[in-house]
C-alpha cells in the first residue's frame, strides 16, 4: 500500500511539473486576429453614393405611405406650420408683443417654423428608421446610415413645399426677399449637418433603449418653445447666446435665415461659427457612435 501511495504521489508531481512547463493560454485571440474597424471618409462617401438609389426608393416609399389615402395629400406638409404660425401670431405677437421691426410677424414666425418642422420631422422619423426596417436590415446589405438619411430626404421634400408657401407669404405681405438671401446656402449646410447627426444618434439609441421613443414627443413639444421659432434669438440673454447656440445650432440658423431673407443682414459671424463647429461635432460624433453600435443592431432588436 505504501508503494502504491508513493507511486501516485510521483505521478501527480510529474503531471503538475508538465503542466507548469506548458505555455500559458491567452485570454483572447492574438492581436493580429482582433477585428479592427477603420472608417475612411472616402470609403464612407463611396458607399453612400453607391446606395443613392436605395435612399431614393426608401424616401419614395415613406412619402407614399405618409400621404396614402389622404384627401389633402401633400397639403399636410404646410398645414401644420401654418396652423402653428396662426397660433404664434395670436399668442406671441398679440399677447406677448414680440417686436419684429418692419417685418410682418407671420413671415417672421414662418421662417423659423420651416426650419423646425424639417428638424422635428427628421428627428421623429429618423429615430424610428432602424426599428421600422429591421426585416429589411437583415435581408439587404447596405450602409445602415441610409435609413436616417432617407427620412431627412422626405423632410427635405416637405421643406421645399414649405418654401413655396413662404413665397406666397412674401406676395401677401408685399415683401421681397432681401439681397443677402445667398447666405441661406451655408446656413442650410449647418442645418443639414446638425439634423443628420441628431437623427443618427437617436436612430441607434431607440434600438438599444426603447424608452427613447417615448421621449420624442416631449422633446418635440418642448423644443419648439426652447428654440427661437416664435421669438428672436435676442430674447435670450446675450451672455448666454454663445453657449445656447453651441447646444442648439438651430438658434443661429433660424436667426441667420431671418437676417438674410427678411432684414438684409449677414448672419452673426461668431454665433454662426459656433453653430457650424457644433453641428460638425454632432455629425461626426453621431456617425462614429452609429458605426460603433450598428454591428449589434440585429442581435439587440
Amino acid at each position: 500500500m505504501g508503494g502504491q501511495r508513493a507511486q501516485l504521489v510521483d505521478e501527480r508531481d510529474s503531471q503538475s511539473s508538465a503542466a507548469s512547463r506548458r505555455p500559458a493560454v491567452a485570454d483572447g485571440p492574438p492581436p493580429e486576429l482582433v477585428f479592427k474597424r477603420r472608417l475612411r471618409p472616402a470609403q464612407v462617401v463611396r458607399e453612400l453614393w453607391g446606395a443613392r438609389e436605395l435612399v431614393r426608393a426608401l424616401a419614395e416609399r415613406d412619402l407614399r405611405a405618409r400621404y396614402k389615402q389622404a384627401v389633402l395629400g401633400f397639403a399636410w406638409a404646410v398645414l401644420t406650420p401654418l396652423a402653428l404660425c396662426a397660433i404664434f401670431t395670436l399668442v406671441f405677437h398679440r399677447a406677448v408683443k414680440i417686436d419684429t421691426g418692419s417685418v410682418a410677424y407671420p413671415l417672421f414666425a414662418y421662417v423659423g417654423l420651416i426650419v423646425w418642422q424639417f428638424f422635428s420631422n427628421t428627428m421623429n422619423q429618423g429615430a424610428l428608421s432602424l426599428a421600422n426596417n429591421l426585416s429589411l436590415l437583415n435581408k439587404v446589405y447596405c450602409p445602415r446610415e441610409v435609413f436616417p438619411l432617407a427620412t431627412m430626404l422626405v423632410a427635405s421634400v416637405d421643406m421645399v413645399i414649405g418654401v413655396g408657401v413662404l413665397g406666397l407669404l412674401f406676395l401677401i405681405f408685399w415683401t421681397a426677399p432681401a439681397a443677402t438671401f445667398l447666405w441661406v446656402l451655408p446656413l442650410l449646410a449647418i442645418q443639414f449637418a446638425f439634423t443628420y447627426g441628431v437623427a443618427l444618434i437617436l436612430s441607434v439609441a431607440v434600438v438599444y433603449l426603447r424608452d427613447v421613443r417615448h421621449l420624442l414627443p416631449i422633446i418635440t413639444q418642448m423644443g419648439v418653445f426652447a428654440t427661437p421659432v416664435a421669438y428672436p434669438l435676442a430674447q435670450i440673454p446675450q451672455r448666454l447666446q454663445e453657449i445656447y447656440v453651441g447646444f442648439n445650432p438651430l438658434g443661429a440658423v433660424i436667426e441667420g435665415y431671418r437676417g438674410a431673407l427678411l432684414y438684409g443682414d449677414a448672419p452673426d459671424g461668431t454665433l454662426t461659427s459656433i453653430a457650424a463647429v457644433s453641428s460638425l461635432v454632432f455629425l461626426v460624433g453621431g456617425y462614429l457612435l452609429f458605426k460603433k453600435l450598428e454591428t449589434g443592431i440585429a442581435d439587440v432588436a
